[in-house]
C-alpha cells in the first residue's frame, strides 16, 4: 500500500473507496448545480490536489453506474506524479438527457497505478507475429 498526501482546496468530500478491495476510489464534484447538455463536455472542480509518488500515475476513469444510465463519459484522465494542480474532471455527456451535477456528486474514479519508464530502440524492422499487420475485427468473431 501507498500512502498519497491530498490537500483540499475547498468543503468538499475526499475521495475514497465505496468497498474494500475496490480499484477506483469515488471522486466529487466541488461545483453546484451544474447541467451537462447532451453533446456538451465541461471541465469540472473537484476541489482536491494530491502528490503522486514518483512512479505512480493517477487515472480517471468512468463511474460505470453513470456511462450506463446516463451516458456520462470521463476523458482525458491521466495525471502524472509531477502535476500539483487541482484535479479536474472532463466529462461529456453522450447520453439522450441533460445529466445535472451537483456538489459533492460522484463524477468519476481514480485509479493509482505503477508506471515504467519506457527505453526505446530503433529498429531497422520489427520481430513477425500471427497477427502482424491485422487491424480491427482480424480476430475473428
Amino acid at each position: 500500500m501507498i500512502k498519497i498526501k491530498i490537500q483540499k482546496i475547498g468543503d468538499v468530500k475526499t475521495p475514497n473507496y465505496a468497498h474494500k478491495g475496490d480499484a477506483g476510489l469515488d471522486i466529487y464534484s466541488a461545483e453546484d448545480d451544474y447541467v451537462l447538455k447532451v453533446g456538451e463536455r465541461k471541465g469540472f472542480k473537484t476541489g482536491i490536489k494530491m502528490e503522486i509518488p514518483e512512479g505512480y500515475v493517477a487515472l480517471f476513469w468512468d463511474k460505470s453506474g453513470l456511462a450506463i444510465n446516463h451516458g456520462i463519459k470521463t476523458m482525458g484522465g491521466v495525471i502524472d506524479c509531477t502535476y500539483r494542480g487541482e484535479f479536474i474532471v472532463i466529462l461529456k455527456n453522450l447520453g439522450e438527457e441533460d445529466y445535472k451535477i451537483e456538489k459533492n456528486s460522484k463524477i468519476s474514479q481514480i485509479l493509482i497505478q505503477k508506471v515504467e519508464e519506457a527505453e526505446f530502440e530503433e529498429v531497422e524492422s520489427l520481430e513477425s507475429t500471427e497477427r502482424n499487420e491485422g487491424k480491427f475485427g482480424s480476430t475473428g468473431k
